[in-house]
C-alpha cells in the first residue's frame, strides 16, 4: 500500500535528478539569507557550480550553533509575511534552535508523515490518539497533521492524564496510537490496575518516538498490548517527526529522499563514508520553501542499508540510531544538555562546583535526580533556607528545559571529586 507509489517508487536516476533540481533552488535562495550568504562567501561556494549531487560535498556543513547565531531568522528564504508556522527546540545556551515554515512546507511535512504511516498500513478507517507533546515541540502536530491528512479521526490527547487516556482508548476504540516507548510501559500498568486486559482494546498501532529505545523495548510494548510497534525519526531541523519511517517490514527506517539528502560521515574527520558504513548522518532538507538547511550534523549516528527493500520503495533505509556524538540527554522526550543544567546552577551563589545528574527510570518513567553540593561558605543548615534554595533550583531548571527534576543539596564534599574529566551524568535508565 503505498501514499504516492510514483514517488515512492521512482528509479535511482530519476529520484537523484529531482534531488538535484531541488537543492539547486534552495541554493540560489538561501544563498541571499544573511546567514548563508557569509558562509558561502567565506568558504568560496558559488551555488551556480554546484552541478551535480556529488558537488555537495564542497558545501559546509551547519550545526545546531549555527542555528543559534542565526537566530532569530538569519536563515529564512521569504517574507515574514508568507510563515505561517514556527516550532523550536533546545540550545545548549538556553537559546532555542528555531525553524520556520511557509503554508507549503506545513502541508509537504504533513504528506511525509502520511505517506510514512500508510507504509505501516494505516487507512483512512483508522482512529488515531496522539500521546505526544503540544507547541513548539514538533513531535506531537506533526503526526497530528499527518494522521488528518490521511483521513484518519485524530484524538489530540496531548501527554499525561492516564485515565483519561484509557477512557478514550475504551470509548473511541482507537486503533493507532503516537506515543513515547516509556509512557507505553507506564500506560500499560495504568489500563490493568485498571481491570482492563490491553488485548481487548483496539489498538493495532503504536507509533515509538522521541527518545532512545531498544529492540527487546519494542518487543515488550508489543507483546503487552498486541499490536505492531513501529519506528520513525525526525528532528525540528529537519521539520520534525516523519523524516524516516518503517514500512511494514520493519527492517529499517525509509528516508524520504525526495525532501532530504542523506549523507553519513566519519565524525571525526567529516569524511563521507560508502553505504553500509556506520557513521554520523547528515541531512540536507532541500524541500523546505522558508528555511532549508544544507548538510546538517545531525549528530546521531547510523548506517544507510544498501539493499532494497522488500517492500518495493526505492528511498532508501537506515538503521535504528544507534547512539549520538555530543553530550545530549533524552529525558521524557524532551532534549537536554548537561551545559543549560551547569548555567542554572553556577549562576546561583550559594552552589558550589560539584554537581551530578543521574537519570532512572521509575514505573517506567524517565525521572531527572540532581545532586549539588553547597558552597561552603553559604552552607548554614537552615531547613527555610535550604528550602528555599531548593524551590528556587526547581524553578529555574524547569524555565530552561521543562523538566521538574528532584533536586538534592548536599554538604560540601559529599560528590566523588573528578579526576580529569568530570562524569557529571549517570544514565541508570534501562529500556
Amino acid at each position: 500500500m503505498y501514499w504516492d507509489k510514483d514517488i515512492e517508487t521512482i528509479d535511482r536516476k530519476s529520484l537523484q535528478a529531482l534531488q538535484l533540481k531541488k537543492l539547486q533552488g534552495a541554493l540560489r535562495r538561501s544563498a541571499e539569507t544573511p546567514f548563508y550568504k557569509k558562509v558561502f562567501s567565506e568558504s568560496g561556494v558559488n551555488v551556480e557550480k554546484i552541478t551535480t549531487l556529488d558537488h555537495l560535498k564542497d558545501i559546509p556543513f551547519t550545526t545546531k550553533n549555527d542555528l543559534r547565531l542565526s537566530y532569530p531568522d538569519g536563515m529564512v528564504t521569504v517574507p515574514r509575511k508568507e510563515i505561517v508556522r514556527m516550532h523550536a527546540s533546545s540550545g545548549t545556551t538556553g537559546k532555542s534552535t528555531v525553524i520556520f515554515y511557509t503554508k507549503k512546507d506545513v502541508d509537504e511535512w504533513a504528506t511525509q508523515v502520511a505517506r510514512g504511516m500508510v507504509a505501516t498500513g494505516t487507512t483512512p478507517d483508522d482512529v488515531f490518539q496522539n500521546m505526544m507533546g503540544y507547541g513548539l515541540f514538533t513531535g506531537g502536530l506533526g503526526l497530528h497533521y499527518g494522521a488528518e491528512k490521511l483521513g484518519c479521526m485524530v484524538i489530540p490527547m496531548s501527554t499525561g492524564n492516564t485515565l483519561k487516556q484509557i477512557q478514550f482508548l475504551q470509548d473511541f476504540q482507537t486503533t493507532v496510537i503516537h506515543i513515547t516507548p516509556s509512557y507505553a510501559l507506564h500506560l500499560v500498568e495504568a489500563i490493568q490496575e485498571n481491570g482492563v486486559n490491553p488485548h481487548d482494546l483496539f489498538i493495532k498501532k503504536a507509533y515509538l518516538g522521541a527518545e532512545p529505545y531498544s529492540e527487546a523495548t519494542r518487543n515488550k510494548i508489543e507483546e503487552q498490548y498486541g499490536l505492531d510497534a513501529y519506528n520513525s525519526y525526525g528532528m525540528s531541523e529537519m521539520n520534525g517527526p516523519g523524516v524516516a519511517f518503517e514500512c511494514v517490514h520493519k527492517n529499517g527506517m525509509h528516508l524520504w529522499e525526495d525532501f532530504y539528502i542523506p549523507e553519513i560521515i566519519n565524525p571525526e574527520t567529516g569524511e563521507n563514508l560508502p553505504d553500509g558504513e556506520e557513521g554520523e548522518l547528515v541531512l540536507t532538507h532541500i524541500n523546505r520553501e522558508a528555511m532549508p538547511i544544507f548538510r546538517y550534523r545531525t549528530r546521531d549516528l547510523t548506517r544507510i542499508i544498501p539493499e532494497r527493500c522488500a517492500c518495493g520503495r526505492t528511498h532508501r533505509r537506515i538503521e535504528r540510531i544507534k547512539g549520538r556524538t555530543d553530550d545530549m540527554m533524552i529525558v521524557s522526550g524532551v532534549n537536554v544538555f548537561p551545559s543549560q543544567i551547569e548555567t542554572v546552577l553556577m549562576n546561583i551563589p550559594e552552589v558550589g562546583n560539584n554537581y551530578q545528574i543521574v537519570l532512572e527510570r521509575e514505573n517506567n518513567l524517565d525521572r531527572m535526580h540532581i545532586k549539588v553540593e553547597l558552597y561552603s561558605k553559604m552552607f548554614s543548615g537552615d531547613i527555610k533556607e535550604l528550602d528555599r534554595l531548593k524551590k528556587n533550583l526547581g524553578e529555574a531548571l524547569r524555565a530552561l528545559i521543562t523538566i521538574n527534576p528532584k533536586i538534592e543539596l548536599l554538604e560540601p564534599g559529599s560528590l566523588p571529586p573528578s579526576m580529569g574529566k568530570a562524569k557529571r551524568v549517570i544514565d541508570n535508565r534501562i529500556l
